[in-house]
């Protein structure tokens, strides 16, 4: 994919591209009609077929084009499998699944393949951020609130806190489960179920049919879970995820953008050739990674609203309209958290700490009034630091980090 107006979107490769997303339907197809043959349920010509095989390169655009018809992209999929596949086998092409069927559990893989990229980034970002921690932890600074000067502080906790939230990131992305989705066409499972009870003489058909359901999922790879048509769980899940990612991505950039300017002088972000150039400054050297993700921690809450609007608004047994509207969010969603992470990745890795700027700055402000006035309250003279916890604190959050990834890895 590219994408002039989202710069950077090439950093998110082909997750979640039509191509791939057709291709992940299509495995879905596979994976459904195998698990038919193999209860008995469909010929065993349908065992073993590779559908896969039956697409060609212009298949995304006339899917897509056609796809208007009926509302989604998967009826026109299906009738092309259908027309391409041996007579013996096409009938049985999606037998007992509805649309939603294949393009939710499509999208499902999508994410996926998201989530795996996404935990290996956050784990790659908690390593730099506990090495700058550790590195840092004595170097002073300036704290800031509400754009001023508040008390001293040291470089290593702010660091601390950023990899807090990498770590709470980290966590809700690990946590994530990702489930397959298939009910059939009123989410009951009836059409297999029908077919166990004509075909099979199954003591209790329901129970073939629950049973497909987990094969396939064991075959994609996927988690089981009762049909979710109109209980958007899994969606808005994974969109809260990705926004706690970008949440704390942004918190990273919003603090660099500040330290970055010339004035304040403390940050720098990584050297790149021709990066953070301007069109008609040649002198500027603009901080356009924190930029870039600023932007997608910005936007990424809206695309989570729509899923969760849609969530609300699901209604009978498949929704009119609030189903259509999560696609192509979710797919948003999912690719600009991938570039963000990537470019935030960059950003902390190349990140340049000036710390005798920081010190320079500290030693300008009058940042020690608290201290005095708690001084002057306990009747004592001021201690000859006024950095409290730090130490203890930043301890913490780099044992938090460390158990984190111990239990994941």
């Amino acid at each position: 994919m590219t994408n002039l107006l989202w710069p950077g979107d090439h950093r998110a490769g082909e997750h979640m591209t039509d191509r791939a997303l057709l291709e992940s339907m299509v495995a879905v197809e596979s994976a459904w009609l195998e698990a038919l043959s193999a209860a008995g349920l469909a010929p065993a010509d349908c065992a073993d077929v590779d559908l896969a095989k039956l697409l060609d390169g212009n298949d995304c655009e006339s899917l897509a084009a056609t796809a208007e018809d009926g509302g989604n992209p998967v009826i026109g999929l299906v009738g092309l499998l259908r027309h391409r596949a041996a007579p013996a086998v096409a009938p049985w092409i999606h037998r007992g699944l509805t649309s939603q069927d294949v393009l939710d559990t499509g999208l499902m893989l999508g994410v996926r393949g998201v989530v795996g990229d996404l935990v290996a980034q956050l784990a790659e970002q908690i390593s730099t951020l506990t090495e700058l921690a550790t590195l840092h932890r004595r170097t002073p600074m300036v704290a800031r609130t509400l754009t001023q000067h508040a008390a001293p502080t040291t470089f290593g906790a702010k660091a601390a806190g950023w990899l807090n939230g990498a770590v709470d990131a980290f966590e809700g992305m690990s946590a994530l489960r990702v489930p397959i989705q298939i009910g059939g066409a009123a989410g009951t499972l009836a059409a297999t179920t029908e077919l166990a009870a004509l075909l099979t003489g199954a003591a209790d058909p329901a129970e073939v049919s629950t049973g497909l359901v987990q094969s396939v999922a064991a075959a994609l790879g996927l988690g089981v879970r009762s049909p979710w048509h109109t209980t958007r769980t899994p969606v808005t899940a994974a969109a809260d995820a990705f926004v706690g990612c970008t949440d704390s991505w942004g918190r990273i950039a919003s603090d660099i953008v500040t330290l970055a300017r010339p004035e304040v002088g403390e940050l720098s972000e990584p050297d790149g050739e021709n990066r953070g150039g301007s069109s008609s400054m040649p002198h500027k050297r603009n901080p356009v990674l924190s930029i870039l993700i600023r932007r997608a921690a910005l936007s990424a809450p809206q695309l989570a609203a729509i899923l969760h609007t849609a969530a609300a608004l699901a209604n009978d047994e498949r929704p009119d309209g609030a189903w259509h509207a999560e696609w192509d969010a979710l797919r948003t969603l999912a690719r600009r958290t991938v570039v963000a992470g990537s470019q935030c990745g960059e950003l902390l890795v190349g990140l340049r700490v000036h710390t005798e700027r920081m010190s320079e700055n500290l030693n300008a402000a009058d940042v020690l009034g608290e201290q005095e006035a708690v001084a002057d309250l306990a009747g004592k003279s001021p201690s000859a630091t006024y950095i409290g916890a730090v130490d203890r604190l930043i301890d913490e959050s780099l044992d938090r980090a460390r158990r984190t990834l111990a239990q994941r890895w």
